[in-house]
């Protein structure tokens, strides 16, 4: 028996006498009751029984926190492990009506790719049939702008703030993110008053540059927003996000914003001018700062850095010795199944740990694409940084090769196994390059019952060492399996990522 489907046929029916004996009253007093009332009861009882079918196993769900057009946030805690978290619903069908489906999977793709003490977590995404849900990291203080509405910052606190949004973003754009809607709404303090950032609803990866490595979308908040931005001719997201850092600690430092007119179109001329005055009570070395961040040329503008250099900057500045992230519960996989619909329409988790024994199946197409001969991809993807992959044959059973790729991985402990899945695993560094941990998938395909290739990709990391540890460590190690490798055509480099 559907247990929900049962309380919520009785609570409908109580609602729906409550109704009616109200209306049928023989008094002057009119019902307390309407019935457009009554259908929002039903609309939000459908609401909060979706919820409760999607999370009675794991989520308890508490008071809302805020909402929008097409989502609420609520306060949740995690039946498992007792963690608080916050709930974000989005109401599927609303989303792709209005074609924002692209945003959200980006939304999903960001979020789990950048984990920072800095930066709000996003634990896991789940789906039913009409919902997605993100569980988040529950930040109790609030937003900074509730705090700087009240007046402007000690110069140490604003300082502290700024440091910690400054590694955030540069964390961010080491990622190949930016972020496009910095301002003090979008950072939230925990309850020890660190700061995070928030909302990548509006962010840009690296890979979204038009042919001329720019990025195009006018979006962000007026006041905040960059002189290239405005001027619609293209933009260095990394640029554009260290011109919104330079407004809010304008704002941290001063209580008020430094571009501000009723004309929006006044406003847009003092701020591709860089046109405003400092308060007073500015020190010199924090003007000579300012002035470098809100360089209306973007070409000589300040990077970050050189940020990090600034003598004001450093003042009580410790950097973090960031953490080693938790396993990413989101690929590319796992962002599409957060938009298949579930008949049962019940939540799909996508921390799936298990191997299923079905592997994929290559087709004589697909065989014949390996070769590089047929290998067209070169003509559609000159803009973007080449993942770099090498493939190889084995006669060996899918789950003794995934055994040996564990084997390897566990080997000197330079390697832990985040995720296998459909015969694909998928492995992470456990410690920090040069640029962030190393990632790589391996995913087995089935050519016939006894002969099988092996797809090997870096998907995170620096591209040096992953070519270090596959020619070093992996390819010596699989000896016993592989029978050929394939003549690797990739690069042998990729390009530098922009601070």
């Amino acid at each position: 028996m559907n247990h929900a489907l049962v309380f919520r046929s009785v609570m409908e029916y109580k609602l729906w006498s409550q109704y009616r004996a109200q209306a049928d009253q023989s008094s002057p007093k009119r019902p307390n009751i309407t019935p457009s009332q009554f259908q929002s009861w039903l609309c939000d009882l459908g609401l909060i029984m979706n919820i409760m079918m999607t999370f009675h196993k794991k989520y308890e769900l508490g008071r809302l926190l805020g909402q929008g057009t097409f989502a609420k946030v609520y306060h949740a805690r995690n039946l498992i492990t007792g963690q608080h978290v916050a709930m974000k619903v989005i109401d599927k069908e609303k989303i792709m009506r209005v074609g924002l489906i692209d945003q959200i999977k980006r939304e999903i793709s960001v979020m789990s790719m950048v984990r920072h003490p800095n930066i709000v977590e996003l634990y896991e995404v789940m789906a039913s049939k009409n919902k997605i849900y993100f569980a988040m990291e529950f930040v109790k203080g609030g937003e900074l702008f509730a705090k700087v509405s009240k007046g402007k910052l000690k110069e140490d606190l604003a300082r502290k703030y700024f440091q910690q949004l400054i590694g955030a973003v540069d964390f961010c754009h080491s990622r190949g993110v930016y972020h496009r809607d910095l301002k003090p709404e979008n950072l939230l303090l925990d309850e020890n008053g660190d700061l995070k950032v928030s909302d990548f609803g509006l962010s840009a990866l690296w890979e979204s540059r038009k042919t001329d490595g720019l990025l195009h979308t006018m979006c962000g908040t007026p006041a905040y927003v960059a002189p290239e931005v405005i001027n619609k001719k293209g933009y260095d997201g990394a640029k554009a996000d260290i011109w919104s850092c330079g407004v809010i600690l304008f704002v941290l430092l001063a209580g008020f914003l430094p571009f501000q007119d009723r004309n929006l179109i006044e406003m847009y001329r003092k701020i591709s001018k860089a046109e405003f005055k400092y308060p007073a009570w500015f020190p010199p070395e924090t003007r000579k700062l300012l002035s470098r961040i809100l360089n209306p040329n973007p070409r000589t503008r300040i990077s970050i850095s050189k940020i990090m250099e600034c003598h004001w900057f450093r003042k009580n500045y410790s950097p973090l010795s960031l953490p080693l992230p938790q396993a990413s519960p989101e690929d590319d996989d796992d962002v599409e199944a957060a938009f298949i619909e579930d008949e049962d329409d019940e939540s799909s988790n996508n921390n799936n740990n298990s191997i299923p024994t079905k592997v994929s199946c290559f087709n004589a197409f697909d065989i014949i694409s390996l070769s590089s001969g047929f290998d067209l991809s070169p003509l559609f993807e000159k803009e973007k940084c080449p993942r770099q992959q090498a493939r190889f044959t084995t006669t060996k059973e899918a789950s003794l090769i995934v055994s040996k790729l564990e084997e390897i991985a566990q080997a000197d402990s330079k390697f832990k196994v985040v995720k296998k899945n459909g015969g694909r695993v998928k492995l992470q560094g456990s410690k920090s390059g040069r640029k962030g941990q190393l990632g790589i998938d391996a995913e087995i395909f089935e050519v016939t019952s006894s002969f099988r290739i092996v797809e090997v990709k870096k998907t995170a990391g620096d591209t040096f060492e992953y070519m270090e540890f596959r020619d070093h460590d992996l390819k010596p190690s699989l000896k016993d399996i592989v029978w050929e490798w394939q003549q690797e055509t990739s690069h042998d480099h990729e390009q530098q990522e922009e601070s």
